[in-house]
């Protein structure tokens, strides 16, 4: 029986790869997508999204304790945990439904199943009905990645978890230790410490949040130790002694090994690809440290073969990948695709408060050359920022002093995650520090302060 053929084959139906297979469908090729779990991958079923929805529990939550500030009482404040999961998984189940009736409004294939490629152009899936044999002559990777697990930490579900223990949590931790402070490490950190946790964060490099800029990491750890977090940097946990009930963890720090007791440990060291058992080594493929080297246009270099999204390395981000996804669906397609520049592509941490980022760091900047003009404005000099009674925080711009390109943008505090893309367009169309300075920006809003960033890097702010 010969192979079913398709014109595109995509292995992982995550954010780049069911985009990636609708975009497909909608320039006139035949698509199959293969997913081994969950349509919508790992962001929509255990990551971006339902983490997502339970820190907007505990921001709730928070917000409940501080009702007298807001001329308003609120008494007998309390959460179920078991409510809070559930509401959370809920909000992903129907995410990845709408990603099934996306598929089938544009009609692709989808089939569940475990895909390898035994020969260019080849994919065989097995799954519960047998194994199938397709063709085609276009195939994207978009397998994913998974959590990466350290050798004597690793996660048993019970006293240590990765991000998919901490998502159906089974209890509520009392005194939790968090390995790790990137997104993952500090969102869940941030979660179960507002609920009441007595949390610890250990971070190997010298700062939390360690890819962010130096003064917004700063920043960051202020406002988690006032809320009540012990942050440990130039730290590692170089031992978990399990018991009955607790962890006794060995964390080395400047030299010196100290053991401390808690009852739940999150591991949130990074991630790995998932390359295994796809018979890409047979292929020629090039892999790096569990990651698919691909050209900008997320070209393998062996033909008709491409991978997307956490697979093929940073950033590791699900908007990253959908746009990886329409690239490459439409450069199959034969349209003049443009790549994904990964320095223009922003960060958004959704701890509290909200870290987000696009282009480069102060520092990475002076590395790189530059002669910089660097503004800064603070939520204490926002009126709206005042009026929310968030007026914590710091927004952050770093130009070319020679040019008056906008060469970075970094922010901290609340909603910094949706103002971030006023700066992500600009750095798009190439804006100057002139074009920002003569936008208007509505009043009040917290995109103000945006605005005085950018006056202030050229000594012209108004507001403080």
């Amino acid at each position: 029986m010969a192979a079913q053929t398709y014109d595109v084959i995509v292995i992982g139906a995550g954010p780049g790869g069911y985009v990636a297979a609708i975009r497909a469908a909608q320039l006139g090729l035949k698509t199959a997508v293969i997913e081994r779990e969950n349509l919508g991958g790992i962001c929509l079923n255990w990551g971006c999204i339902p983490t997502k929805a339970m820190l907007r529990s505990s921001e709730v939550f928070h917000l409940m304790h501080r009702a007298k500030e807001f001329g308003l009482s609120a008494d007998g404040i309390g959460y179920d945990l078991d409510a809070v999961v559930k509401r959370s998984r809920g909000v992903a189940k129907q995410l990845s439904s709408g990603v099934a009736h996306l598929l089938k409004k544009n009609k692709v294939t989808v089939i569940m199943g475990e895909a390898t490629i035994p020969a260019k152009g080849k994919v065989s899936v097995k799954s519960d009905k047998g194994t199938e044999d397709l063709a085609a002559k276009n195939i994207i990777l978009a397998t994913g990645a998974r959590a990466r697990e350290l050798p004597g930490l690793e996660a048993d579900g019970d006293l240590v978890w990765t991000y998919r223990h901490a998502l159906t949590a089974p209890r509520m931790p009392k005194k939790l230790l968090v390995i790790g402070s990137g997104a993952i490490g500090i969102e869940f950190a941030s979660f179960f410490n507002t609920l009441g946790a007595d949390t610890t964060v250990v971070e190997v490099m010298d700062r939390v949040l360690p890819v962010e800029d130096a003064e917004i990491s700063g920043m960051a750890k202020k406002a988690f130790e006032k809320q009540g977090m012990k942050i440990m940097e130039k730290s590692m946990v170089k031992q978990l002694d399990r018991a009955k009930g607790k962890v006794t963890a060995h964390i080395e720090a400047g030299g010196k090994v100290q053991k401390m007791e808690f009852d739940t440990v999150i591991s949130a060291v990074g991630i790995v690809g998932n390359t295994e058992g796809l018979g890409l080594e047979a292929l020629g493929v090039n892999v790096d440290r569990t990651h698919v080297v691909t050209d900008e246009f997320c070209r393998t270099g062996v033909e008709g073969l491409y991978a997307i999204g956490d697979i093929a390395g940073a950033p590791w981000l699900a908007h990253k990948a959908s746009h990886e996804g329409v690239m490459v669906a439409e450069l199959i397609a034969g349209k003049h695709a443009h790549p994904v520049k990964p320095e223009s592509i922003a960060g958004c941490t959704y701890c509290h408060p909200q870290v987000a980022s696009v282009g480069y760091s102060e520092a990475k900047a002076k590395e790189l050359g530059y002669d910089i003009k660097v503004g800064r404005f603070p939520f204490v000099g926002n009126g709206k920022a005042i009026a929310l009674g968030e007026p914590e925080g710091l927004v952050k711009t770093i130009f070319d002093a020679k040019t008056g390109e906008l060469l970075g943008a970094h922010m901290i505090g609340a909603e910094v995650t949706e103002l971030i893309q006023g700066y992500v367009v600009g750095r798009q169309l190439e804006t100057t520090e002139e074009d920002l300075m003569n936008t208007v920006f509505p009043h009040p809003t917290l995109s103000e302060m945006m605005h005085e960033s950018v006056l202030n890097a050229f000594d012209r702010t108004i507001h403080f």
